[in-house]
């Protein structure tokens, strides 16, 4: 999936969607931890969806730095490029 441009707001209401929030509550710096009480549980149903939806394999580093919508943005990128 080289070459395709990723959308931040389809980013988000994905992000939203697997973690059954409004989008509006997925804010670019929102903790998933702190702000939107995310557990280890569904952090790893999100990167099982991005991974799928976007056709990539996160490393276990990359996982760690997915800590908001901002960071998942910029990992993501890295992984499109």
């Amino acid at each position: 999936m080289t070459a395709t441009a990723l959308d931040k707001e389809d980013l988000r209401q994905t992000v939203a969607d697997v973690l059954e929030l409004d989008a509006a509550d997925v804010t670019d710096e929102a903790s998933f931890v702190d702000d939107l009480e995310v557990d280890s549980l569904m952090a790893l149903e999100v990167v099982v969806v991005l991974e799928k939806k976007y056709g990539v394999r996160l490393r276990e580093g990359e996982l760690k730095r997915i800590s908001c919508l901002d960071a998942a943005y910029e990992v993501m990128m890295e992984k499109l490029r």
